[in-house]
């Protein structure tokens, strides 16, 4: 199974976070792929997810954490499901010493992403 995280807006206009995985074999649509690489040590302060996208971690460990306080580590390997375009947003630090490297896979508008949560609401 595939580690995965998911960001959501919930109805208090902050931004949660899901722990799960993604559905193995199962597809979606999507309009776009890019990948980016940001140097070690580095951060980046609050924001909204820009669009629905995976973010897939290729190097790098990092920490992220809610305005609400919900935090959690992403490794390599794990796949983030950012959904949180709008509300309070999150924060990110690199917590070891490799860049962060990933590919960002832009859903269609619209489009169901594969992610499973390990305790569904």
């Amino acid at each position: 199974m595939i580690r995965a995280f998911k960001f959501i807006t919930g109805p208090d206009n902050q931004s949660h976070v899901q722990e799960g995985t993604i559905k193995e074999h199962a597809r979606t649509d999507v309009v776009s792929i890019h990948v980016e690489e940001t140097p070690a040590h580095s951060s980046l302060d609050w924001h909204t997810a820009p669009e629905a996208q995976y973010v897939i971690t290729l190097s790098g460990t990092l920490e992220f954490i809610t305005r609400g306080g919900e935090k959690f580590v992403l490794r390599p390997g794990d796949v983030l499901v950012a959904e949180d375009t709008m509300g309070t947003g999150h924060r990110w630090r690199l917590i070891d010493d490799q860049p962060w490297r990933r590919a960002y896979v832009v859903l269609k508008p619209g489009a169901k992403d594969t992610f499973v949560a390990k305790n569904p609401a």
